[in-house]
Order: structure tokens, then C-alpha cells, then sequence
């Protein structure tokens, strides 16, 4: 007896699915590699020199890690508390993290013991950075204040107190090492210049600030805070240019890639947008399993890096160019027993006889009721509630199957009215989904001929096939306009072609007088 070939289940298109140069290049990362941390990561930062390790500040250490290790290189551990914004200085070799405890340390990448300790904040420490010089950090803290420490004598050269709330993030100028900007969770954004006592501008963003971000010019300033992004223009004295709401959680940390090409931005609703930033669309958009709290993108976008709430920390990489290849090498087939038993270079002879197993098959439950000739059951079990809604092609391709052997009446027959019901609710939603509609519609159209006689015997049937009536009527009509349309421009062509070719052969004639 030959064997029972499955049902058929048609790949159709995914409906408004664009494929864009910049969906070609962010979906041209691996699987990501993840790994498990202490607690709840709240910084990422790369360093900015080769071979570019990234700081992981999680719980109470940062876990400094190689491009591709899993495992980290280098760990500080000497925080009483939870630390928090593990930066490295722009040569790389030196790293300052704030704490719990409100003091601020100083390390050497390449040792384990704090070289500097700076005290004087009163409270957690939540955004550490260094400045363009080299020489001086700049620290945010729940205390309301900021100040600007001098590395070699561990003191403070000036304290700003004109938050009113929790100052938790802000942004060094790398241009300048006197300008820096700072956010807090009273809405409002203040850019200072260390050698005056005050701010001298000072932005509302409207929601608890978390994140800022400079572009490379700092012409252009970048505020994350509730779920808005907002974008400041400075050199127009803190203009607003750009209010972006496509999260639907608080935004918790922003970046720049492709040479600041693109904008990336996290939530705690666990998704990553990607914005092109002439123009601040979204034109990607990355999905993680937990709440985002940190996220740092490698130079030249060669890893996205992301912490979440949940301790996992999730890395990406980016495909080599024969990875990425449509004509990647097919994975090698593993050796058979016979090779380990008989050599590499084994040929069978003529008198071998081959052995070999049945294959067993492996059939989806409509496929073995279909097997039985159970047809009202298989078409019950492809509308199960999963396959009505993740799966619309299965029942499709189950009504499709049912036609072509000629018992899709005997299916949809004899049904009582929550199994109409059923029926019918699918066919109302996906009837005119162009995908399915030429085989949605004979199954529509058998089940008025059996139904219509029971017509008044249930009043939720009744709502149903009404409904289904009205949908088939209006669907209709649509085509009729269609058709009419079409006839319209089909006229409109052949006229103007008509034209154009009158007009050349007068053109012919007059050169030949």
C-alpha cells in the first residue's frame, strides 16, 4: 500500500511585510549569544579601542568582556553596593563606575584594585563619564547634585545643585571638556560649562529624564524619558526638533550606529527601534524576551549588546561576508557507520545487500483523521483556536484538500451551532484576505446550500450567516468597481498606444515628401 502523502500547506506572503536595505542589514546578525549575569544590568559601554571589549555593570561588580568571549576577562568586584555606569575613558585604559554607597571609583583596566576613590555625594551615584581631557570625571547622583572631579587629587573642582529631583543620567561633550549636560526626574535637561557657576541652558523634556545622547557634531541633543525621544536642536538655544512615541513603555537608553547614520532606542516593552535620522523613521525594529535596561552597539555595528531586567545578557554579532552569502556552504553531512567500519574509501560490491530501516512518518492530527476518511473531525481539528490565529493557512489547506477529493460538504455537513459558529467566525475573518479568498469562497458557498433550510432555529447562526451574507455582498460590489475601473484603463491605454501610432506614421509620411 503506497504511502499517505501529507496535506499540502501553501507558504503565502506575509502581508505588508517590506524588505528594505536596512531590514537586509539588521536582520544580518547571528543567533544571539547569551549570558547569564549577577543581577539586573544597567550599563553597557565598548571601549573605544581595538579589539573594543565592552564593560557589563551588573549588581555589585562590571564584568568586562572580549568581543567574542562568553566568559569575562577582567571583573571588579571591590563595590559595597549595587554599582552602576561603568564607562572606560577614551584611551581605554582606564574605567570609572558610581555605586550605591555615592562613591566613585576609579580603576586601571588592566589591574583590580581601585586607584581612586572619590567622596563627597551624599547619595547613589547613577552616571559617571570622563571628559575630552583626559583629567576630570563628571558624576550625576540621587543627591540632586553633579560635580566635576580632577583625577590626580581625588577632590571636586566644582558642585552644581539646580536639580530639584534625582539626577541619574547625562552626556560629556568630546569637543570640549568644560561642557557637559545632565538629566534628572524633575523633566528638566541643563547644560553646564565648568567655568561658570550656573547652567546656561536648561530644556524640558516633559517626563522623568532617563537617557541623553550627543551626535558626533553636538549640534543635536537626544532625550529618552517616559516613552517619548525627543531630539534638541543646541545651537538654536535647546530648540525641540523631534518628538518620537513608538515605544509603549519608559525608553531606557538610546545609542547611535552606522556612523551615526542610525538611532537605536530600548524600552522596558522589550523592543529595540532603529531610526533613520534624516528623517526619524522607524525602519527596524529588535524583540528580546525581558525588559531592556542597557544597550551599547559595537563600531561599525559589528555587535548590539543588550542587558535586561532579568540578568541575561544578550549578544549579537554580525555575520561575515560568507555567512551572509545567499550561497552559504551546506553544512557537511556527518560520516556514516560504515565509513568508521570500513575506511573512508569503501566501495560496496556487487553481492552487498543494503539494509535499510522504514522511515516513520510523522503525520499533523487533521492528516491522520484525513488518513481514516474522518473528514468532519479533521476540519474540526485544523480550527482549533491556535490555528485559527497563528495558522489561517492550515485550515485553508485543509478546506482546499476536502474540495479536491470531493467531501467538503460531507465536512461542513451536520454541524451543530458551536461548531458552525466556529466555521463561520473564520470564514468572516479571512475571506477576503486575497491569499485565501478563491477557496474561502466555495466553502461559503456550500454552506449556505445546506444551512439555509435551519434559517431562524438559532439566533447566533442566524447573526453569522448574515454577517457572512452582508461580507459576500460587499465584496462584490468591490470587484464590480474593479472590473469597471479596469475596463476605464484599459480604454485609456489602447487610446493613447492608438494615438501614438497614428501620430508616427504621419511623421513617417512627411519625411518621405
Amino acid at each position: 500500500m503506497a504511502s499517505y502523502k501529507p496535506t499540502k500547506i501553501q507558504v503565502y506572503p506575509k502581508l505588508g511585510e517590506k524588505v528594505t536595505q536596512d531590514t537586509l542589514y539588521w536582520k544580518n546578525y547571528k543567533a544571539p549569544i547569551q549570558i547569564k549575569e549577577f543581577g539586573a544590568i544597567t550599563n553597557i559601554d565598548f571601549s573605544p579601542v581595538a579589539p573594543h571589549n565592552f564593560a557589563v555593570t551588573a549588581f555589585t561588580r562590571v564584568h568586562i568582556y572580549g568581543p567574542f568571549s562568553q566568559e569575562p576577562v577582567k571583573t571588579f568586584t571591590r563595590f559595597k553596593d549595587t554599582a552602576y555606569s561603568g564607562r572606560f575613558r577614551s584611551d581605554g585604559q582606564l574605567l570609572v563606575a558610581g555605586c550605591e554607597d555615592s562613591v566613585v571609583r576609579l580603576f586601571d583596566v588592566s589591574g583590580r584594585v581601585a586607584l581612586r576613590m572619590f567622596k563627597g555625594h551624599t547619595k547613589a551615584v547613577h552616571f559617571t563619564d570622563f571628559t575630552s581631557d583626559h583629567y576630570q570625571i563628571m558624576t550625576a547622583s540621587d543627591d540632586y547634585t553633579c560635580r566635576v572631579w580632577d583625577i590626580p587629587n581625588a577632590t571636586a573642582v566644582t558642585t552644581y545643585k539646580e536639580h530639584t529631583d534625582y539626577t541619574r543620567c547625562g552626556v560629556t561633550s568630546k569637543l570640549n571638556r568644560d561642557l557637559f549636560i545632565t538629566g534628572s526626574y524633575d523633566h528638566k535637561m541643563k547644560l553646564f560649562d565648568a567655568r561658570l557657576d550656573k547652567s546656561v541652558l536648561t530644556m524640558d523634556h516633559g517626563q522623568p529624564v532617563e537617557r541623553l545622547l550627543l551626535y558626533p557634531s553636538e549640534a543635536l541633543l537626544v532625550s529618552a524619558g517616559g516613552r517619548y525621544v525627543k531630539v534638541w536642536d543646541l545651537l538654536k538655544g535647546g530648540q525641540p526638533l523631534v518628538s518620537l512615541k513608538n515605544h509603549h513603555k519608559t525608553v531606557t537608553c538610546l545609542h547611535l550606529g552606522s556612523n551615526g547614520q542610525r538611532l537605536l532606542s530600548a524600552s522596558l516593552d522589550r523592543h529595540v527601534k532603529v531610526y533613520n535620522t534624516s528623517n526619524y523613521k522607524v525602519v527596524h525594529n529588535f524583540d528580546y524576551a525581558a525588559s531592556i535596561l542597557s544597550l551599547a552597539v559595537a563600531p561599525n555595528d559589528k555587535s548590539i549588546v543588550v542587558g535586561m531586567t532579568n540578568g541575561v545578557l544578550s549578544v549579537k554579532h554580525k555575520k561575515s561576508p560568507e555567512e551572509s552569502g545567499e550561497s552559504s556552504r551546506q553544512t557537511r553531512r556527518q560520516p556514516s557507520y560504515r565509513v568508521f567500519v570500513k575506511g573512508k574509501n569503501y566501495v560496496p560490491k556487487q553481492d552487498d545487500f543494503l539494509v535499510s530501516k522504514p522511515v516513520k512518518q510523522h503525520l499533523a492530527k487533521y492528516d491522520k483523521q484525513l488518513r481514516k476518511f474522518n473528514v468532519s473531525q479533521a476540519l474540526d481539528t485544523a480550527l482549533e483556536t491556535w490555528f485559527r490565529h497563528k495558522k489561517p493557512e492550515i485550515p485553508v489547506a485543509v478546506i482546499k484538500e476536502l474540495d479536491r477529493r470531493g467531501t467538503l460538504k460531507n465536512a461542513l455537513a451536520g454541524r451543530d451551532e458551536q461548531g458552525l459558529s466556529r466555521l463561520l467566525n473564520f470564514l468572516i475573518g479571512n475571506l477576503t484576505d486575497t491569499r485565501f479568498t478563491p477557496v474561502l469562497v466555495t466553502a461559503a458557498e456550500m454552506i449556505f446550500e445546506i444551512y439555509h433550510s435551519v434559517i431562524g432555529q438559532s439566533s447566533v447562526v442566524d447573526r453569522h450567516l448574515q454577517r457572512l451574507q452582508d461580507l459576500l455582498e460587499r465584496e462584490i460590489d468591490y470587484q464590480q468597481d474593479l472590473v469597471e475601473v479596469l475596463g476605464m484603463l484599459d480604454t485609456l491605454f489602447a487610446s493613447s498606444v492608438s494615438r501614438k501610432e497614428v501620430q508616427s506614421k504621419v511623421l513617417s509620411i512627411n519625411n518621405v515628401h
